[in-house]
């Protein structure tokens, strides 16, 4: 029997209704739109779409959207008055600096100067440690929106066994960590990993962030397991083609055949990023007006 699909695109949209629907509250009562900064340093083609895509998605939700786009050769110096003036700006309550930054740049000395009241992305350390010891705070975009997809999907997660693949600090860490806190019984894998298949062939969930092209298998996947790919890969184009096809790391056909539940790339984990993103903007608007968070936030 197929997998379920898990359809990302439509949840994301039902978020971005749900923030759009807040964030007309939130206007009426503070008297003002939420807002969302962006920095964009240098001209990286991958970066400035994201950027232009989450500026498009701010306004359609009724917030503000406030674009800083910085030449390649902005000093640090330069690049960190400009946070310094977004910390201190009562229109701004949602701060993201565009990664990468240009080589010369360093972007952990970036994102610690970014308020950890208004890190949308969740990578300050100040939101970090809330993660882990379960305070309220900002957490990062993805990991986030693969906790709504599976919550969604399962309900209740205590006692599942889950197998985060990956341990990037954007992704990896914060996936398990936000599994932990919702009573999963957590391993993370990776590279080093001894006999990987095997490690994720016993689990009830598996998060897939290693970006590698189909690199879980379909025989590596427990029979009814919950499949959550986070990769996004594009392969070589075929004989022909202007483009070769995006592709996750999970081989979709094979996984598809054995899983319960999965996520397609693209369509699935994708559009959460941004819905989470104007929704962890919206929220901390409302902090920052001492406002109660909706209920339709949450």
């Amino acid at each position: 029997m197929a997998a379920e699909i898990i359809d990302g695109k439509a949840f994301a949209a039902a978020l971005r209704d749900k923030v759009a629907e807040a964030a007309r509250a939130f206007e009426k009562q503070a008297g003002r739109k939420a807002g969302l900064a962006v920095v964009l340093v240098g001209d990286d083609a991958a970066s400035q779409v994201y950027v232009a895509s989450k500026g498009k998605a701010t306004v359609a939700a009724g917030m503000e959207s406030f674009e800083h786009r910085l030449p390649a050769d902005t000093t640090q110096e330069a690049l960190e008055a400009v946070v310094r003036q977004l910390n201190a700006d009562p229109a701004v309550d949602g701060i993201l600096v565009q990664l990468p930054l240009p080589a010369h740049l360093d972007d952990k000395a970036v994102i610690a100067l970014i308020d950890p009241d208004k890190d949308v992305d969740g990578l300050t350390d100040t939101n970090i440690a809330r993660l882990a010891n379960q305070q309220d705070g900002l957490f990062p975009c993805t990991p986030f929106g693969c906790m709504m997809l599976l919550e969604d999907r399962l309900g209740d997660l205590s006692g599942q066994s889950a197998v985060v693949l990956g341990r990037s600090q954007l992704v990896g860490r914060p996936m398990a960590q936000l599994l932990v806190n919702a009573n999963a019984t957590v391993t993370i894998a990776h590279s080093r990993t001894r006999d990987l298949p095997s490690v994720v062939r016993g689990a009830d969930i598996v998060i897939a962030a290693v970006g590698r092209p189909e690199m879980v298998r379909g025989d590596w996947i427990k029979p009814g397991a919950t499949v959550i790919d986070v990769g996004i890969n594009r392969l070589d184009p075929a004989p022909g083609a202007a483009k070769g096809r995006l592709v996750g790391d999970v081989a979709f056909d094979e996984a598809s055949a054995v899983a319960g539940a999965i996520t397609p790339v693209p369509g699935g984990v994708g559009p959460m990023t941004i819905a989470v993103l104007l929704r962890n903007t919206l929220v901390a608007a409302h902090r920052h007006e001492s406002l109660a968070v909706p209920a339709i936030l949450s």
